[in-house]
């Protein structure tokens, strides 16, 4: 039996001289967020259709546009909110495992 001859390394993909820096990541999310804002835009200038929107026994009419935004905001402001009760919790868990020695 003929022993097989080794296997030459493969060359590794070199090094980026420039590396991902946060800089590049704020930039990236302000383009994200500039683009979903203009999309947004565009959505409730075609969307100018009345409606009425009950809530609590008040009434409003709003553009179709301007209630669905308004639905999103408050749905991501209680995410908001349940996310960062849910942060607290556990940086208040961590401090006391700290404390305990654990």
């Amino acid at each position: 039996m003929t022993p097989t001859p080794p296997t030459p390394p493969t060359p590794s993909m070199p090094e980026s001289a420039v590396k991902f820096t946060r800089a590049a990541a704020l930039w990236s999310a302000l383009i994200a967020g500039f683009v979903i804002l203009i999309l947004l835009l565009v959505f409730i200038m075609q969307n100018t259709d009345s409606a009425t929107v009950h809530f609590f026994g008040w009434d409003w009419n709003l553009p179709v546009g301007v209630a669905l935004l308004l639905a999103a905001v408050c749905g991501g402001l209680l995410t908001v909110a349940a996310g960062s009760a849910r942060i607290i919790q556990l940086r208040r868990a961590a401090k006391r495992n700290l404390k305990a020695g654990l």
